[in-house]
């Protein structure tokens, strides 16, 4: 689980077997505490969408503030660099921009 602001959203596109597919860049940043002491941690992670959340996900407002659940995955077999799958987006802020909701994919099965 990850709390965030959304940096960036990319438009709905479709994969070629026309499943829909959303990215964005979550900036996250919070305090932890490494050896006993605190520190400011701050990161930005690049997110895919694919389904269901696809749509919610690239109609959300570049700077809201969301909460995630997801799984890391390379971003393909050239590039190793992590890419957050999700699986849940809560978005955090007020009613002012439609988006007071939660919404879970879970896998049928």
């Amino acid at each position: 689980m990850l709390q965030a602001r959304l940096e960036t959203v990319e438009p709905l596109r479709r994969t070629p077997a026309g499943v829909p597919v959303a990215a964005a860049t979550l900036h996250h940043v919070s305090r932890q505490v490494e050896a006993g002491l605190e520190r400011e941690v701050s990161v930005e992670l690049d997110a895919v969408a694919v389904g269901e959340l696809a749509a919610l996900l690239a109609a959300a407002p570049p700077g809201a503030s969301v909460r995630v659940v997801g799984f890391l995955a390379a971003k393909s077999l050239r590039s190793r660099k992590p890419v957050l799958h999700l699986s849940e987006i809560e978005f955090l802020e007020g009613t002012e921009n439609g988006f007071q909701t939660q919404v879970q994919v879970q896998e049928k099965g």
